[in-house]
């Protein structure tokens, strides 16, 4: 079952995938290994809404292969995958991201059991514009 929050990261993934594409059609990357990586992406794409839970490792893998895969587009990886996915993906976050993330997390937790709504991008940039006025959060 799709949620708003399944929903907007599948967003994230496809969007990911437009810049992998780009990458290959640019010929930046080695083609054959590109393409079996982007099979794999598409087989996430699709695997994702059906099973999220099932596919949390192969997100793991995959999002933790473009950072190292390709270090050209690393900065272009959203911060909101390599949180929703966790695992090894969270190594490449700093620690004052991870809290970000663990505050939106129970604030989502906390909505979702009270039967709130919860607009993690909203509330994302609520949280990261009172950090940058309060330094010292």
């Amino acid at each position: 079952m799709a949620t708003p929050h399944l929903d907007y990261h599948l967003h994230l993934l496809h969007h990911l995938r437009t810049i992998l594409a780009a990458l290959g059609e640019a010929e930046q990357v080695p083609e054959e290994s590109h393409a079996l990586f982007l099979e794999r992406f598409d087989e996430l794409l699709t695997l994702l809404p059906q099973d999220p839970l099932q596919s949390q490792y192969l997100g793991q893998d995959l999002i933790c292969q473009v950072i190292q895969r390709y270090p050209q587009i690393a900065h272009l990886v959203p911060r909101d995958l390599l949180w929703f996915f966790g695992g090894d993906c969270l190594h490449f976050m700093p620690d004052v991201e991870l809290d970000l993330y663990q505050q939106l997390e129970e604030r989502r937790y906390a909505a979702e059991q009270q039967g709130e709504s919860f607009d993690w991008v909203e509330e994302k940039r609520i949280r990261l514009s009172a950090a940058t006025q309060d330094p010292h959060q």
